[in-house]
This record gives structure tokens, sequence and C-alpha cells, in this order.
């Protein structure tokens, strides 16, 4: 199976703002919905949780958690599992040179629409600039993509430079290791919403990153937080 094609179910997800609940979350305005009834999704863990997508935040532009990603960047950066591209093209706007990746047709065209260059590949496919980034980034909860932490982490170790970084999303502290299965869960107020496709996910808390990255031959040379956000900066080891 391929590892980011995880996100097939997040294509709906991807095609428009009705898909984010009426109201906010942390890193945005109040939303007035256009609706009474707007389409909501979720991730659905096999440990029970279930996470709200954050859907407007993924189209809007960028928030400030992103910002104080993008201030960690100082040469070409590949953004994994860009989505909808707003980090993509905040690297851009920084005069970075910038590339995005994603498994969904979807994200990937969304991210040219945006004016910045994305490719459709799988993060564990071939890749330009292998080696040579001076950055790659992981946020979204885009640590879990293929429920196999320390892989993802080795092969982002591949794709910087030897001086290079990776700046990781995390979950906040006490979330600990976790891998499973999980699908994108569809629906609106009053209907039993529409389940995708199980894949595999993993999450991954900051007390649990820095083992997780020595295990990939990676070490934490920095973490920060934005609101209630949390990141570590990784270098190799």
């Amino acid at each position: 199976m391929s590892s980011t094609v995880t996100f097939g179910g997040f294509d709906v997800v991807l095609c428009g703002l009705d898909g984010w609940p009426a109201d906010h979350d942390e890193s945005g305005p109040p939303v007035t919905p256009s609706a009474p009834a707007r389409l909501e999704h979720w991730l659905v863990h096999s440990d029970g949780r279930r996470d709200p997508l954050p859907v407007r935040r993924w189209h809007g532009a960028p928030e400030p958690a992103i910002e104080s990603v993008v201030a960690r960047c100082t040469g070409p950066t590949i953004d994994l599992g860009c989505g909808p591209g707003r980090l993509t093209m905040a690297l851009a706007q920084r005069g970075l040179a910038a590339l995005g990746v994603d498994i969904s047709a979807e994200a990937v065209r969304l991210t040219w629409d945006r004016g910045v260059v994305a490719l459709r590949r799988d993060v564990f496919e071939p890749l330009p600039g292998e080696g040579r980034w001076a950055h790659a980034v992981l946020v979204d909860g885009n640590i879990g993509i293929g429920g196999d932490p320390v892989r993802l982490l080795r092969r982002c170790g591949a794709l910087i430079a030897a001086d290079g970084t990776l700046v990781v999303e995390v979950d906040p502290p006490g979330a600990g290791l976790w891998q499973g299965q999980a699908y994108v869960l569809s629906g609106s107020s009053g209907d039993g919403g529409r389940q995708g496709p199980a894949f595999r996910w993993a999450r991954v808390g900051a007390e649990a990153v820095a083992r997780t990255a020595v295990a990939a031959g990676l070490r934490v040379a920095d973490s920060f937080r934005s609101g209630p956000r949390w990141f570590a900066e990784l270098v190799r080891s």
C-alpha cells in the first residue's frame, strides 16, 4: 500500500470549504455558516480518538503557527504532505525555493492554483533534490504518514543536506507514540456520516519525538510552540 495514499480519503475534504464546520478553531477567526447544515470531517483512529479536520485552516492563509515554521527555513525547502499548499506558498513568499509534495491530485492542483510548485508523489518514491534540501517540513499531523514514524523520519533525513533540518509538528506532551489504523469520516448534522477506507497512521507526542528521531538517525536540535501546537526541529545525528 502506498504510504501517502492514506490521503485518498482526503480528496473530498480538499475539494472546498464546505468541509469546515461553522464556528472556529484556535488558529482562525469565527466562521459564519453559509447553510444550516455543513459538511464536517474527522480523522477517526482505531484507538477511539476522533480529531476534527481543520479544513478552513488548510485552505486559508498561513496562520501564525505556519509562519513560525517558515521562520526556521533559510534555504530550499520541501513541504511533505503539502495539502492545498498554504505552507508551500508561505515559503515561496519568503523568497525561498519551495516544492510541495502530496499523493492527492486535488491537493497538488490546489497548490499550483496558489502559484507555487507541487509534485504528485509518494514521499517514499524518488524525489527531486534528494540529500540537498536545506529543510524538510511535516506539519498538520503528517508525521503519521504511513503509520511508521521511524521509517518516515529516516526517509526525511535522506532528503535533507548534511547540515539541513527537518521541522515536524507533533502532538502535545502526554500523547506518547501510537501506531494503528485510521479513516476519514465525513457527514453533516443529522446524518450517519460516510466512512472512507482505512489506512495506517501514527501519532507522536512531544515527549516521544526524541527517541523516535534517534531510532531514525536524527536528533532533536530544538523544540518550540505556537499557541497550542508543538513542533520539533530535527537534524542528522
